[in-house]
């Protein structure tokens, strides 16, 4: 049995996140997803919606076997509890692919890394980005 990862903020959910999941799904037998918590999000804006939130609707989704919330302090605390095949990264994360393996490499964690593939838009309105949703919303609501 496979078991993938992948772990994102997954704020206001959109076509491009339910792309990564399935595609990080195809890669295993099941698919555990780590919910980065709000107030660990340090590269963009915090996530509006509130982390258990975020959580259950990942968790609602097809693809994914679970879904949990991250840790407070430690982010690869779920990955040794977990203790995956194969983790999963979006086509857009900021993440170092590199600096990632040399850090499971350090806890002593043999899986491999990989990224997804971008999903071009379907249609000319498709909206695949949570900021451009939120740059939308405030276009036209605020």
């Amino acid at each position: 049995m496979t078991r993938v990862v992948a772990q994102g903020t997954f704020d206001l959910l959109h076509p491009g996140h339910l792309h990564y999941l399935t595609e990080a799904r195809a890669l295993g037998d099941e698919l555990h997803v780590i919910i980065a918590r709000g107030g660990n999000v340090t590269h963009k804006q915090p996530p509006v919606l509130p982390d258990r939130q975020r959580r259950d609707m990942v968790d609602a989704l097809a693809p994914v076997t679970t879904a949990r919330l991250g840790h407070t302090e430690d982010i690869f605390v779920p990955i040794e509890e977990l203790d995956p095949d194969i983790i999963v990264l979006g086509h857009d994360q900021h993440h170092d692919d590199e600096a990632i393996r040399q850090a499971l490499a350090d806890r002593g964690i043999d899986c491999e890394v990989t990224r997804v593939g971008a999903r071009e838009p379907r249609y000319e309105e498709e909206v695949l980005s949570t900021g451009t949703i939120v740059d939308r919303i405030c276009e036209e609501r605020c």
